[in-house]
Order: structure tokens, then C-alpha cells, then sequence
């Protein structure tokens, strides 16, 4: 029976699926998108998920440090953890969880394996449609009446924007009257 059996063993070894995980999770870091069977897929969603969480803590320099050695020590690739701190961090600052996605590609050919491609949400032009705006985090509350001040503050900036005009247009005018 598998009563409280956490994670696919992937017919490997502890050390071997530790190897595996651990270049997998490297080469999703660097080509930011990997296409491998859906168990590896989903074995690797659960190893660097909370790696990639751990990069998202900046209290203290001491905090950061810390950080950079528990993440090299799950990766052990000095240029992933620097791509990882340095490039995919500042893309999930604002994301709370999910920074991955498994988009399964049907059957492989010679050994019928479900292949599926996994990748960083926030690196994929497609479906990305803000990349580059996390700047502030996402809202966990839903509250009624959010749309209705956001419609507000639309209203009054355009009514900033059409005084400013009208008030141009005269000082225009008035100049080129004198």
C-alpha cells in the first residue's frame, strides 16, 4: 500500500533522483522551459518550487547569504543560483506561489511516455502579458468595491488631463494673440 507516501521514487535510487532533480531543476533555471516525461515534470515542480521561494527573502545581507548557500546546496551550479537570484527573482517578487507550469505534449514515440514541458510562468512571451510589471504584490483579500475606487481614480485623472489641455490651449491662444 502507498499510505503516506510523499513524491514519485521515479524507479531511482535516493541519490540518483536527488542527481536528477537537481540537474533538471538547474536546466529549468537556465533555458527557463524543459520538455520531459510528466512524472519528472511533476517530481521537479515540487523540488524548486521552494527553491525559488527562498530567493525571494531580502531582510538582511546575512538573510541573502543564507539563502544562496541553502539553494546552492539543492542545485550545486554557481551560474543557475546566480541566474536564479539575479534574473528569476526579481520576475516572482510579486508572484505568492505557482512559478511553474506543465503543458503536457502527448505521447512519446518508441516507449509511449507522456512527455510534458515545464516552465517559469513569468519567461513565457505567449501567455505572459505583463512581464516585467510585478512590482507590487498580488492582493490576497477580495473585497467589494475595488473596481469601483480604481473607476474613480480613472475619472479623476482624466479630468486632470482635460483641465491641463484646456488650460494649454489658452496660454497657446493668448500667445499667439500678443
Amino acid at each position: 500500500m502507498r499510505h503516506g507516501k510523499k513524491g514519485n521514487k521515479l524507479s531511482r535510487t535516493a541519490s540518483h533522483r536527488k542527481a536528477l532533480l537537481m540537474n533538471l531543476g538547474c536546466q529549468l533555471i537556465t533555458y527557463k522551459r524543459i520538455t520531459t516525461t510528466l512524472a519528472k515534470a511533476k517530481a521537479l515542480r515540487t523540488y524548486i518550487e521552494p527553491i525559488i521561494t527562498k530567493t525571494k527573502s531580502t531582510e538582511s545581507k546575512e538573510a541573502i547569504m543564507h539563502n544562496h548557500r541553502i539553494v546552492f546546496s539543492y542545485l550545486n551550479d554557481k551560474a543557475a543560483v546566480k541566474e536564479l537570484f539575479t534574473v528569476v527573482a526579481p520576475k516572482v517578487a510579486g508572484r505568492p506561489g505557482g512559478y511553474t507550469r506543465i503543458i503536457k505534449l502527448g505521447a512519446r514515440t518508441g516507449d509511449n511516455a507522456e512527455i510534458a514541458m515545464i516552465e517559469l510562468v513569468d519567461f513565457n512571451e505567449i501567455y505572459g502579458k505583463g512581464i516585467g510589471e510585478s512590482a507590487e504584490p498580488a492582493k490576497r483579500t477580495r473585497r467589494s468595491g475595488g473596481k469601483k475606487k480604481a473607476a474613480v481614480e480613472v475619472e479623476a485623472t482624466t479630468e486632470d488631463a482635460t483641465e491641463t489641455a484646456v488650460e494649454e490651449a489658452t496660454d497657446t491662444e493668448t500667445e499667439e494673440k500678443a
